[in-house]
């Protein structure tokens, strides 16, 4: 051989690969080959060094510091044995309030879906007029079809017409 110490091995045991270009890790120091120089790749025992994260405390969502070098989920336990502000009385906030107004139905969603025709809030599976036998219909009349009725019905006023001449006044 012409360079016998030319390049290194690869430091990981499964690869041991004889690389002219080795990399080092900026956490644990040991060199690697191109394909395993990430953290997960070699399996870094140092990488929570490295790793910018700040923990968040599952009971009371606060950020948790973290000094460096210290492992995140040792840190979130001291938080949550020690300094953890939760309140054991609190129940959790209900994120789904909003209840369908289909007779027989009780489903409920997390934001409001009301009918634009009847004006009453509704699921999913029944947010749609003709799924929640909507009684709203019959007041959602256009400009263009209370001019026609009133035209036709001019000459014949019954209580019926009336009723809808006043709706169509209202509208204009």
């Amino acid at each position: 051989m012409e360079f016998p110490d030319l390049g290194k091995h690869c430091c990981e045991e499964t690869c041991r690969q004889l690389d002219f270009l080795p990399l080092k890790c900026d956490a644990c120091g040991e060199l690697f080959c191109k394909d395993h120089l990430t953290y997960s790749r070699h399996k870094c025992s140092s990488a929570y060094k490295k790793d910018v994260q700040v923990p968040v405390c599952p009971l009371c969502n606060t950020p948790i510091p973290v000094r460096k070098g210290e492992m995140p989920d040792v840190a979130v336990g001291a938080h949550m044995d020690r300094d953890c502000k939760r309140d054991p009385a609190q129940q959790k906030q209900k994120i789904f309030t909003n209840k369908c107004f289909k007779p027989g139905c009780k489903k409920k969603e997390m934001m409001q879906l009301v009918c634009n025709q009847c004006h009453q809030s509704f699921c999913l599976r029944h947010r749609h007029p003709l799924d929640h036998d909507c009684q709203g219909r019959a007041w959602a009349v256009s400009k263009a079809r209370c001019a026609a009725v009133m035209r036709s019905l001019e000459s014949k006023i019954s209580p019926n017409c009336q009723f809808l001449q006043s709706r169509c006044k209202a509208k204009s």
